[in-house]
């Protein structure tokens, strides 16, 4: 394992964590027509595995797990793990911008020294 990431190593930890992000909007998604349902508590659960935005993230995690193995394979982990932050960045974001949630300015600033430290470990 060489110690600069190729330009195909870098795309493959960006498919990752655009990967991740794009888990987690299913996972909300799933969770509010989760919050939504009616019933008992066992009714309840058996439909979030009805779901289809459930049954997708799960999917998806499944592939990105196998992804996140395959790539660990031939980068080393102190390389390829800080960008798993992008994931951490760009997730509230999405959450913004396709759930409406609330983006203060203390998240864009914390966001913005994520971004900071994944520059400063794998420059």
């Amino acid at each position: 394992m060489t110690e600069r990431l190729s330009v195909s190593q870098i795309a493959l930890l960006l498919l990752y964590a655009g990967g991740m992000a794009a888990g987690q909007l299913l996972f909300k998604n799933a969770a509010l027509r989760y919050a939504a349902s009616a019933g008992t508590t066992g009714e309840r659960l058996f439909g979030l595995v009805q779901n289809g935005s459930f049954i997708v993230a799960v999917m998806l995690y499944a592939a990105l797990a196998v992804l996140w193995v395959w790539v660990l394979s031939f980068t080393s982990l102190s390389r390829a793990y800080p960008f798993v932050a992008i994931a951490f960045a760009i997730t509230p974001l999405l959450g913004g911008l396709v759930f409406g949630e609330v983006l203060s300015l203390r998240l864009f600033i914390g966001l913005f020294f994520i971004l900071c430290g994944l520059f400063f470990v794998i420059g």
